[in-house]
């Protein structure tokens, strides 16, 4: 295909970045009260945050321990800088800007790098720190949002660099639905893993 044959349709562009834009909203509002909690058990270890409801639904314990701060400061700080360049990126693409190949596949390798990071700290905080914290959730799921749009428009946009027999495999993959039924079975696992962790707090 041509480069003019890989250009997604404007309905679908906006569906991607709208979906994209709202998701790093709600990523950037969670890493600000992240940030604040972060401050405020700085301040006070002992503190008890809005969003420690028990011993395994608590904010303050997952936010008290060195997966919090992995690079030396909270890693709520990490969102504060990156989600409003999505966001940007965002506005910008809905306003009918295209940028670079090389600048979005840059976004995408570099957001890949972030949600890897998101799935790593539900990890630790399921099985090794034994606590959820509500916003770090919503953290995880928005990113997990913002990184498939934008996988899905440079799939489409052949902005990837992939070699042209596995581009047109991604771009029908994608354009199939294939990509979105991953992404909901993906999500079902994460759910079912939860569940098999925490259901037992509901009974």
């Amino acid at each position: 295909m041509t480069t003019a044959q890989w250009e997604v349709p404007p309905r679908k562009r906006k569906i991607l970045f709208g979906e994209m834009l709202v998701f790093a909203i709600l990523s950037l509002i969670a890493a600000a009260v992240l940030s604040i909690e972060a401050i405020t058990l700085a301040k006070n270890p002992d503190a008890v945050l809005s969003c420690s409801f028990n011993t395994w639904i608590d904010c303050a314990k997952v936010g008290s321990t060195w997966q919090a701060n992995v690079l030396g400061f909270p890693n709520a700080f990490l969102g504060l800088v990156s989600e409003p360049v999505v966001m940007t990126i965002a506005v910008a693409s809905l306003a009918g800007v295209r940028f670079p190949r090389w600048f979005m596949f840059t976004a995408n390798v570099c957001y890949l790098l972030g949600v890897i990071f998101a799935y790593w700290l539900l990890w630790q905080s399921t099985y090794v720190i034994g606590a959820l914290c509500p916003w770090c959730l919503l953290v995880t799921v928005s990113t997990t949002f913002v990184f498939t749009s934008m996988t899905q428009w440079n799939i489409r946009e052949n902005n990837l660099f992939l070699p042209e027999g596995l581009q047109a495999k991604a771009f029908a993959f994608v354009d199939k639905g294939w990509f979105t039924v991953s992404v909901i079975a993906w999500f079902a696992l994460i759910i079912v893993l939860e569940l098999l962790k925490w259901g037992h707090r509901f009974l």
